[in-house]
């Protein structure tokens, strides 16, 4: 276990400033199933923008052995084609995640332009994939998991393991 304390709330505020400097006039919200997923629907609830879900499973260099879970999946209410598009993301850690999520995006269209937000950025990239903004950056043991978890009203906080 970890003595890592990290306001989920706080640093949703923190995502959420970075988030508009990010924005243009035609930029749609696509969360990450399933902690991105969560992020991106308060964001588009708070900043009255389009937003949508998008999976990994299909594309994961491991979906051999993680499968395809029953509520992974890609929900993208609007056209991708010349949009710009904003990932959000709750933990980057290996960047693994984040190319199979283009992968899955581009079976839905060429956007214009593609940018990645995320809530934490804990490092350890295996891949060369940088957030355009987080919120935080901490350092956990490669074992250590990080995740954010929602209440059934709505708050965030994070899940240490």
């Amino acid at each position: 276990m970890s003595d890592l304390k990290l306001d989920a709330e706080a640093l949703y505020l923190e995502l959420k400033k970075g988030v508009q400097r990010l924005l243009s006039a035609d930029t749609a919200l696509v969360g990450i199933w399933s902690g991105g997923a969560w992020l991106a629907e308060r964001l588009a609830a708070d900043l009255g923008l389009p937003s949508g879900t998008i999976s990994s499973a299909l594309h994961r260099d491991d979906f051999g052995s993680r499968g395809l879970a029953k509520a992974d999946h890609t929900t993208l209410p609007f056209e991708v084609n010349g949009r710009d598009i904003l990932l959000i993301d709750d933990v980057l850690y290996t960047g693994r995640t984040t190319r199979a999520v283009l992968n899955e995006l581009f079976d839905f269209g060429r956007p214009a332009r593609v940018q990645l937000a995320v809530l934490v950025d804990r490092g350890g990239r295996e891949l060369p994939i940088e957030p355009a903004f987080s919120a935080a950056r901490v350092t956990l043991g490669a074992e250590q998991k990080l995740r954010l978890a929602r209440s059934e009203a709505g708050t965030f906080s994070f899940e240490v393991k």
